[in-house]
């Protein structure tokens, strides 16, 4: 069970540098009229469900949570609402590089903390540490650090064109 969790946990990362690599390729699949980013949003949902059983199958939960678990679990899910709140699905979902405009935003916690979604999910795993076992998240974590690195990057012409 333990190698089948692990691959789970792993699992939305090679989908991610794909899309992130090769945007046209993702473009171009979804086809005409389709929005890339809400595609890519329904698929990475599904890819998350099979994320979380993957960690839920390896997880024992006791009560009540450590008191670390509730500020550290509270703010690296506002971390995550407050960059879905400022950059909606488009921004999300890798927009930009299928094409799309999306506004800068400059706004807490952007320019405060570089990459501030993984941040917060790394947060939010870390304050899990009391029921999931330390490899799991460590695992989850170092491919949160893979896409930073992955991102930190981009070639403007490597941009998807939109299909008309």
């Amino acid at each position: 069970m333990g190698i089948l969790a692990g691959i789970g946990v792993l699992l939305p990362f090679p989908f991610y540098y794909l899309l992130w690599t090769y945007p046209q390729s993702w473009v171009n699949l979804c086809g005409k009229g389709r929005d890339p980013s809400k595609v890519m949003a329904l698929v990475s949902h599904f890819i998350k469900l099979i994320q979380f059983v993957s960690l839920f199958s390896v997880s024992s939960f006791s009560w009540p949570p450590p008191l670390y678990f509730w500020p550290v679990f509270a703010f690296g899910q506002f971390l995550n609402f407050r960059v879905y709140q400022l950059l909606g699905e488009s921004g999300t979902y890798y927009g930009v590089r299928f094409g799309k405009n999306i506004p800068w935003v400059r706004e807490f916690p952007f320019g405060f903390i570089k990459d501030p979604q993984y941040v917060g999910s790394i947060m939010s795993l870390v304050a899990c540490l009391s029921w999931i076992p330390f490899q799991y998240i460590l695992l989850w974590s170092l491919g949160y650090l893979f896409m930073i690195h992955i991102e930190s990057t981009e070639d403007v012409t490597t941009r998807a064109k939109p299909l008309s």
